[in-house]
């Protein structure tokens, strides 16, 4: 709305068109009316991707919501928010998004370690997946911000393997439920013996998840993570303002979603053999105990393209390079122009102070003259 009048201020008519405001607060706003923007439109974004520290809500959405509904929401809804990112601000507010990624690539670094150890001291299953996402959003957008075509491809790229892997353990999570009315993985344990066909699911699944090599999630992870690592002022020809330890600190929420998601499988799925009490627990399902048809059915397709996706990612990135580079044709030349902090922190000095840094020490010692001892000079 803020943009919308602007442009009628300058323009003299109201517009709505997106491409139009979008075109108009790229150029026509200064950098501090771009800076409220970017935070204006962050705080919508950002509940919604869930970005930290406005992540709460997720888990205990997951966690109430039907199987369904967590599939809805993980493959599809949390996406709104990383497109909106990609969609409005990098285009819309480019000055503003030079100057303050750094700070929002700290949140998501911030978010994908957080969740992750919060990952670790998880008993509920569903919850453990939905930190999960928490982390795994992080990524794309560390891969945004990076501000170059492999960041762009890499997160947008995120978005449709986290909804196939994630999607997939929430349908998972989702059959066991109906079996054993439990998600607490202190009463589940070697369920490899009974459900031979959901272990195999849930072990392929996870291992998207965590990016194994040859499946979906490895691609877009490491296209983010790279992306991020070449993001320095100096790189060529697309300069950012991230660099390698950003990419460093990220990398770790790989490794601890290896460890938490491969330890809730070694309990869950080849752990001792346990199953809930039944005086504490529904009724035994009529279920059969391992999977039906159709819950097969509905878990192969997701399957055949977490591998398609992670040999064969070119069908996708492919498509989407044309339109990455002109969203981020912009951002090269105002890196670049972006101002040194050193060179503007000595421009600030007062000239007292630069003189006393700069000038020679003609001091000397008490009955020495600055020619030497002959008094000639």
């Amino acid at each position: 709305v803020y943009v919308a009048w602007q442009f009628r201020e300058t323009q003299g008519s109201w517009s709505w068109d997106i491409p139009a405001l979008t075109a108009f607060a790229a150029t026509g706003l200064s950098p501090g009316q771009q800076g409220w923007v970017l935070f204006a439109l962050l705080a919508g974004f950002a509940v919604k991707v869930p970005l930290f520290p406005v992540h709460t809500w997720l888990p205990l959405a997951h966690t109430e919501a039907p199987t369904a509904g967590s599939v809805i929401l993980a493959g599809v809804l949390l996406k709104l928010g990383t497109y909106g990112l990609y969609r409005f601000v990098l285009p819309m507010v480019p000055v503003a998004v030079v100057e303050y990624a750094p700070l929002i690539a700290v949140l998501s670094i911030v978010g994908i370690l957080y969740a992750a150890l919060i990952c670790w001291v998880q008993q509920d299953i569903k919850r453990l997946i939905a930190y999960s996402s928490v982390s795994h959003l992080g990524f794309c957008v560390l891969g945004l911000f990076a501000l170059n075509p492999l960041g762009g491809q890499g997160s947008v790229l995120y978005m449709l393997n986290h909804g196939l892997s994630t999607g997939a353990l929430f349908f998972l999570v989702g059959m066991m439920y109906e079996r054993y009315h439990t998600r607490d993985m202190r009463e589940l344990g070697g369920l490899a013996t009974v459900m031979p066909v959901w272990s195999f699911f849930m072990v392929f699944f996870v291992l998207s998840s965590v990016g194994l090599p040859g499946l979906n999630g490895f691609v877009s992870e490491f296209l983010c993570l790279v992306a991020a690592f070449a993001a320095s002022p100096d790189a060529q020809p697309y300069p950012g303002v991230l660099g390698p330890w950003y990419a460093a600190f990220a990398g770790l929420g790989m490794i601890f979603a290896a460890m938490y998601l491969l330890i809730m499988v070694g309990k869950v799925v080849f752990g001792a053999r346990r199953e809930p009490d039944a005086d504490h627990h529904h009724a035994a399902s009529s279920l059969p105990a391992d999977l039906t048809p159709r819950e097969i059915g509905v878990l192969v397709p997701l399957a055949v393209l977490c591998v398609y996706l992670g040999v064969q990612p070119s069908v996708l990135m492919d498509t989407m390079e044309g339109s990455i580079a002109d969203t981020l044709a912009a951002y090269p030349a105002l890196v670049e122009s972006r101002p040194d902090p050193t060179l503007e922190a000595v421009a600030e000095m007062p000239v007292e102070a630069l003189v006393e840094a700069d000038a020679p020490n003609f001091a000397t010692a008490p009955g020495e003259t600055i020619g030497g001892d002959d008094g000639d000079g």
